[in-house]
Formats: C-alpha cells, structure tokens, sequence
C-alpha cells in the first residue's frame, strides 16, 4: 500500500465518482479505477459498491476512510512543520453550505479571500441538505444548527435575519395584507414540506401556514419565484440587495432569526491550513451579514412603507 494509492481512494470516497476523482487528481477515469482495484487487490477486500448513484464505500472502505484521512493530516502537518509558518494559504479546501449563504454569501467571501491568498483553491458545494463531514464530503460546513452527533467542532458564525417579502406588483394585484391572518388568501412560496432537512428551516410552520402553493428544495428557486412576483415568502435579509424592489411585507409582526455555524471534523483541529482558512471564512461571513443587513435596514423605511401601501 503507498500513499498516492490512498491519495485517490480519499478522492473517490469524496467524489463518488471515477470521472469527479479524476478531474481533482487530474488523472482519467480509468487510471482511478486501476489505481482502486490496486489498492484492493493489496487489501484484499472491496472498497467501494458501484450502484446508480455511484462509487460507495463498503464496511471496509468506511474503516479504511478514517485512517486515509488520519494519513492525510498527518503529511498536511509535516508540510506545515517543514515550510514553517507562512502569510500565504495554498491547496484546495472544500466547504459545503446551504444553498441560501453559498448563492448569497459564499461567493463575494470566497472571491475575497482568494484574492488575499492566490494560490488558493476554494470548491463551494451547494446543497440543500446537511454534509457529511464523517465522510469526508466537505473539508468544513456551515450549517443552520450544531451538530448533533459525530466527532464534530463548531463555532456559531453570526446570527442572521428572515422577513416576508414580496414584489410590489405582487403585492398590487393580490389581496392586502394588514394582518398575518391575511396571508391566507395569498400564493406562498417556500420549502417543499416533507424536503426540510432542519428544523430551523420550518419557517412556515411558525406563521402558521400550510403547504406552500410554489415549493422548492432550494432557497434560491424560491427566492427567484419572489423575485418575479409569483407570491409571497420568507426571505433572508441578506438577500434582498440582490432584488432592490423587493420589499418587506409586515416586517414588525413576522420576523426570524436564524444563525449559522462553522462545523468541522475535531480531527481537523490539528491541520493549521484549516484552522487559518476557518477563522478568515468566519470574520468575512459575518463581516458580510452585517453589511448586507445594513444596507436593507437603511431602506426599511421605504420597504415598509411600499408594504403598508398595500394593506
């Protein structure tokens, strides 16, 4: 066993894919594949199932996958020991987000900080659900809640904020709204119910609405639907600069409050490049919420004024 064979069973066992590895490690996906069979034959057990939603890891491959990892911080570790300390960041780094922060925040945090550290590879994993950082899906992630199980880390990022919010030719054509109970006779935009992978997601629940008339798994398919004035919905402030006629709907009566946190494998705590990396995502994420919100706050008035107009 050596470790470039290891090298490409981390890759794959991230990746799920022969073709996916293949492109991190810039090899084809045939070499993957004979480079897997390699490292089996050594081990004399499977590593992976093929199935139709691809390359899993068996029992096997699961015990192995704690060990590569352990491998790959320690050579991380040596590198930093040798190269000594350095202003500069390199190598790639993985994080996995809901899709709401990686459409709204991740990009102008990630475009900062590789501007700051050029040799850096910055890969955002957009999906509406929780990562697994056991299986090594993410180097880090940003969730909507702590962790409940696993040898997980995490540190709250900032608090962030969700109001009702509509388009003003929305708003003109439908029904007013001057109380909650109004939303009733409204198109309500929002998550496919039995699709919530958080509670902290459940936000129509707490105004007490049933199913969503336009739902998605996806803040920012939901997001679009408000923004072209299909309904109503929850919309995280820090969104709202992107859509600068979108306004809030009783902002006073329905307001959330959510936070975000960094969440990383403990055995992470010992790779410096991470631990540096993690501190400047958590600064500039929350640097960015509060500008953002800011910049909707300094409007509040007009937003608040085009959604009484309605009521």
């Amino acid at each position: 066993m050596n470790w470039d064979d290891m090298r490409v069973f981390l890759a794959v066992a991230r990746s799920e894919s022969l073709s996916r590895a293949g492109k991190t490690l810039r090899l084809d996906p045939a070499t993957v594949g004979r480079r897997v069979q390699r490292l089996e034959e050594a081990l004399r057990a499977p590593l992976f199932a093929k199935s139709p939603q691809g390359y899993l890891l068996t029992e096997t491959g699961q015990r192995i996958l704690e060990h590569a990892v352990l491998a790959e911080q320690a050579l991380l570790g040596a590198s930093d020991a040798v190269t000594g300390p350095s202003d500069q960041l390199s190598g790639t780094i993985r994080i996995g987000a809901p899709d709401g922060c990686a459409n709204f925040l991740l990009p102008q945090v990630c475009a900062r900080i590789g501007s700051r550290h050029p040799d850096l590879e910055v890969q955002v994993v957009a999906l509406p659900r929780v990562f697994n950082l056991s299986k090594r899906e993410a180097d880090m992630a940003i969730g909507v809640s702590l962790p409940e199980t696993g040898r997980m880390i995490a540190q709250k990022i900032a608090d962030y904020h969700l109001h009702l919010a509509a388009m003003p030719e929305y708003l003109a054509r439908m029904p007013p709204i001057a109380v909650q109970q109004d939303l009733q006779e409204h198109r309500i935009v929002g998550y496919i119910p039995d699709m919530i992978f958080d509670r902290e997601l459940d936000y129509l629940a707490e105004l007490g609405l049933e199913r969503p008339m336009l739902a998605s798994n996806s803040v920012a398919v939901q997001f679009h639907w408000i923004r072209t004035g299909a309904g109503i919905g929850m919309v995280h402030d820090f969104a709202m600069p992107t859509a600068p006629d979108m306004v809030r709907v009783l902002p006073d009566e329905v307001a959330l409050t959510r936070s975000f946190y960094l969440i990383r494998h403990a055995d992470d705590g010992k790779v410096d490049r991470l631990n540096r990396f993690a501190k400047l995502l958590v600064h500039e994420v929350k640097q960015e919420i509060q500008r953002l919100e800011r910049q909707v706050a300094a409007t509040a008035d007009l937003t608040s004024g085009a959604g009484a107009g309605n009521a």
